[in-house]
């Protein structure tokens, strides 16, 4: 990929930034904690919440000491009722209180998906807790994160979250669980009915909302700021980022958004098959009856007596009324425009200028949406692509490259394929790979120059082009979802060869992730500049391999782009 040279630091700053990175690894391992004027105390032993239990609206909780030293972790702690019986399709109801101290020593269960790997239930509202913190005294930044998964698998235990080296950093982390797929985004007649805002499809997104609330009334005693909350996520939980961004029930619950890939400009018919493509309540209406009948569940009282294992097929079923302009459809079960949780889908929404005024750090990454490594074209002619709700086509032959191209830019193929030509399947899959990274790169920011139309506060956008180490690194590369470890510090699993150039990426991605959560702006001293987005520079932040702005795409073809966009129904 081609990168502007003044995007490569120099050997004095390579070297300015290895010795700065050596040491800050160094006072990491030896518990001191941060960047500069940024930096929080360093905890002695006796004073670690890891020494005494903290009281919460529910009770005495006690944690445990996490995978750094000088941070503890509270896991499993319930932050609503068990979402089984009656509670099954209602929002989130009061966590019970408990008599005595609660080791909040193991994960709680996860939420009901396809799973043979995961302890699960439905009393899985529960949410994870990493501090440095020595006491409820202090008033330390928080991050609260989602994780991804098409809305129909994931859970905030999973190990690449693990929290303890943002905490380390100054950070409160929280990850939390939300309902998934059908329970948590069915929607029925009946349902309706039995709400008092008259709708239903949107628990999953009610769980976050709920854990958001807990958090503002019970962060404090971590030594978290319940008026200083980042909220972010990758894929899904990237989207429930930015429709909690939207959403006037989360409204004042947190001033920053972080969105990992699939924050997308509305017309963008790439939005169109993932799982952030938001339903009308009037096809969620007939789609929940419909899939009841599939169960021999034709009321909502059959549909509650259910086992909740025959409720966990979301990750297997498509919405085919959606066009998506390609062969890829969403996942069925999804948020839906409820007029209550979501009142409008997003370009009405930032047309009006409804959305809640938050700071913004969002970005994709060099081998998603289709995009594969040029190591793996001869891999996916012979190996079918995973054929699932939210995953996009990949393109490497020049056959499927054109027929793709007529089917989603119609009367503007032509003009497309002149601006990325091919005349043989190497030549068209380097092509597909040029197409879907441009695509991807001018979205977001088109999609930020409408965000900013309602918003005041600043955004920043990336790029993340690092392919990790591995045994899928000539297959996958740069793969959705690879940058999570290296924001969050934590290279996960161990086992994976990672080289010292892994760790320094970890070092800087996490320093600015802390940073952004501290402060809005991601920069700091002995860190590369990253500029905050701006409607006249199309340009994006890299940030892996290399650190510097790059342009989204050549002048000629952010045109087409825009243009391309304009034809579109906006989402």
């Amino acid at each position: 990929m081609d990168v502007p040279e003044n995007s490569r630091p120099s050997f004095t700053e390579r070297e300015l930034r290895r010795r700065d990175f050596l040491g800050r690894t160094a006072g990491l391992a030896a518990g001191a904690v941060f960047l500069d004027a940024l930096a929080a105390p360093a905890s002695s032993a006796a004073q670690l919440l890891t020494d005494r239990p903290v009281r919460i609206e529910s009770g005495l909780v006690s944690g445990v000491a996490a995978a750094v030293s000088g941070v503890t972790v509270f896991k499993g702690i319930p932050y609503a009722a068990s979402t089984a019986g009656k509670n099954r399709w209602r929002p989130p109801q009061p966590a019970p209180k408990w008599k005595g101290v609660r080791k909040a020593d193991t994960f709680g269960d996860a939420p009901p998906q396809a799973s043979t790997t995961l302890t699960m239930s439905e009393d899985c509202l529960n949410l994870n807790i990493w501090t440095a913190a020595s006491g409820g005294g202090e008033r330390r930044p928080v991050y609260v994160w989602l994780y991804g998964g098409g809305f129909s698998a994931g859970t905030g235990s999973d190990p690449s979250f693990d929290g303890s080296v943002l905490a380390a950093k100054g950070v409160v982390v929280v990850t939390i669980n939300y309902r998934l797929g059908a329970l948590g985004f069915l929607a029925t007649p009946e349902l309706n009915a039995e709400s008092p805002h008259g709708v239903s499809g949107n628990y999953g997104l009610l769980d976050q909302i709920g854990a958001l609330a807990w958090v503002r009334r019970n962060i404090a005693a971590f030594g978290g700021d319940p008026r200083r909350v980042t909220l972010g996520g990758q894929s899904a939980g990237a989207g429930s980022t930015d429709m909690l961004s939207m959403s006037p029930l989360a409204h004042g619950l947190f001033q920053r958004s972080v969105a990992e890939s699939q924050v997308r400009h509305p017309s963008d018919p790439e939005l169109r098959y993932l799982g952030v493509s938001l339903r009308e309540m009037d096809t969620a209406l007939q789609q929940g009856p419909a899939y009841g009948a599939t169960k021999g569940a034709a009321t909502l009282a059959e549909l509650r007596a259910l086992p909740w294992q025959d409720l966990t097929d979301g990750g297997s079923l498509k919405d085919e009324t959606v066009d998506a302009k390609s062969v890829a459809k969403p996942p069925l079960f999804r948020p839906v425009v409820d007029g209550w949780v979501l009142p409008d889908g997003y370009m009405a929404s930032y047309e009006a200028r409804a959305q809640n005024d938050v700071w913004y750090l969002a970005g994709n990454n060099l081998d998603e949406s289709g995009a594969v490594p040029e190591t793996a074209f001869d891999h996916w002619r012979v190996t079918p692509y995973p054929d699932r709700p939210g995953a996009p086509p990949v393109h490497v032959t020049l056959d499927d490259y054109v027929s793709a191209a007529r089917q989603k830019f119609g009367p503007m193929t032509d003009e497309f394929l002149r601006l990325y030509p091919a005349t043989t399947d190497d030549e068209a899959a380097l092509a597909s790979n040029d197409a879907i990274r441009d695509n991807s790169r001018v979205s977001t920011y088109l999609w930020a120059t409408e965000w900013t139309k309602g918003a005041h506060h600043p955004v920043y956008t990336y790029f993340w082009t690092h392919r990790p180490p591995g045994t899928d690194h000539d297959i996958r590369g740069a793969y959705h979802g690879s940058e999570i470890v290296y924001f969050f510090g934590n290279l996960h699993p161990a086992t994976q060869a990672w080289t010292d150039q892994d760790r320094e990426i970890a070092d800087t991605m996490s320093s600015y992730l802390a940073n952004y959560i501290t402060t809005g702006d991601p920069n700091s001293h002995g860190l590369p500049r990253w500029p905050a987005y701006s409607p006249t520079s199309p340009t994006v932040m890299e940030v892996g391999e290399h650190y510097g702005p790059m342009r989204v795409a050549p002048p000629g073809k952010v045109d087409f782009w825009q243009r391309y966009f304009t034809t579109q129904d906006a989402w």
